[in-house]
């Protein structure tokens, strides 16, 4: 089973039971990547900087992004989350980020089977000082090696939602374009 092209996501239920796999637990320095080819893991390097991933990190599977990735997506729970754990989250909102100049979003979501995470329904729900360490860690996270990143203002719900299901059907499109 390859976890990016292998795993359906139901589009009736993306607001309330995104599928989503998980690469790097919360509180790594190490940067997995799944190995598109393969659909392993491979390990892309340690973070240069002195900082920590601060929540879940992962891929809507059969989702495609300009980047040429899969849509990432940070997930808020109580746990880190072990590398290659299908779980289901709650989108919440959006951050949009330039990565050397490159457009790469990341959905902020909360894991849906997390009783801490029960009540956020929206972004403004979230925890106050996690959003500021989420933000942060991205400003941070390239800066000792001298590539540059900008993080623009979270958005909510609603424009999430509107960025998954556009990776969804460019994957389809993405995919009828290989063959």
């Amino acid at each position: 089973m390859h976890p990016w092209h292998d795993i359906a996501v139901d589009p009736e239920r993306i607001e309330t039971h995104l599928p989503v796999v998980i690469e790097i637990p919360a509180g790594s320095k190490n940067k997995y990547e799944l190995d598109k080819a393969s659909g392993i893991l491979k390990l892309d390097r340690v973070l240069y900087s002195s900082v920590r991933y601060p929540a879940n990190y992962g891929f809507i599977p059969r989702s495609f992004c300009d980047d040429g990735d899969p849509l990432d997506v940070l997930v808020l729970g109580q746990e880190p989350v072990h590398p290659l754990t299908l779980m289901h989250v709650r989108p919440i909102g959006l951050m949009h980020m330039r990565d050397q100049g490159k457009a790469d979003d990341k959905i902020l979501a909360v894991h849906a089977h997390d009783p801490a995470m029960a009540h956020i329904m929206e972004l403004e729900q979230a925890p106050p000082h996690a959003m500021t360490e989420i933000h942060r860690f991205f400003l941070d996270y390239k800066v000792l090696e001298e590539k540059e990143v900008v993080v623009d203002p979270f958005q909510g719900r609603e424009h999430a939602i509107t960025v998954i299901r556009q990776a969804l059907a460019d994957y389809w499109t993405m995919r009828a374009t290989e063959k």
